[in-house]
């Protein structure tokens, strides 16, 4: 199997002692690294206003829990398919999936094409995060301005503003299952689609 070797600083202690090695990486398994975001990446991922952790969590799986919400409302807030990818888990389920969207993966991509086809501008404030056991809940506020197009309707501009909360099953640091509901009534009132 062909090797690549990338270079890594290891730390023996305090920061004076560093050293740098070369490790050796399967090309299979280094494909696999760079399908994912770089570190640099997730320092420009939302942050929740508000997190809520169960304190019997370990660590480690609390943060891995909570990186991964944070890559999909980033998806969410930028419509960059990366984040979604970074975070979703290869046989990802979506649990209320609704008329018409495709299962798996596909299904939020689409999801959000579509949606910023009528609101380029949307974006995704993740108002609170609530980690317990292997469950990550998350509350959404999604505002931008209708100016494309909704099916066969042109929008002139229309403030949109609805809430949106989901519920995620993270295994293996990815989100595995999502249970969602929206405020799809409010969202059709400001489109102009239900009448007020």
């Amino acid at each position: 199997m062909p090797l690549f070797f990338v270079q890594r600083e290891i730390y023996d202690g305090p920061v004076e002692t560093r050293s740098t090695a070369m490790k050796a990486i399967p090309i299979p398994i280094l494909a696999a690294m760079l399908v994912t975001l770089p570190a640099s990446a997730d320092e420009r991922l939302v942050s929740a206003e508000q997190v809520i952790a169960d304190v019997s969590l370990a660590p480690a799986q609390r943060d891995t829990e909570i990186l991964a919400a944070r890559r999909y409302a980033t998806f969410w807030h930028t419509g960059d398919a990366r984040y979604a990818r970074a975070a979703l888990a290869a046989d990802f389920t979506d649990r209320t999936l609704p008329p018409g969207r495709a299962q798996g993966v596909p299904g939020p991509l689409a999801a959000s094409r579509f949606v910023r086809t009528a609101i380029p501008d949307l974006q995704a404030d993740l108002l609170q995060l609530i980690v317990a056991g292997d469950r990550v809940t998350v509350h959404y506020r999604f505002h931008g301005h209708f100016t494309g197009r909704w099916a066969d309707k042109q929008g002139q501009g229309q403030a949109i503003d609805f809430i949106a909360t989901d519920i995620y099953r993270v295994a293996d640091g990815k989100i595995a299952d999502n249970w969602h509901i929206e405020d799809n009534l409010a969202l059709m009132r400001q489109l102009g689609l239900v009448a007020r």
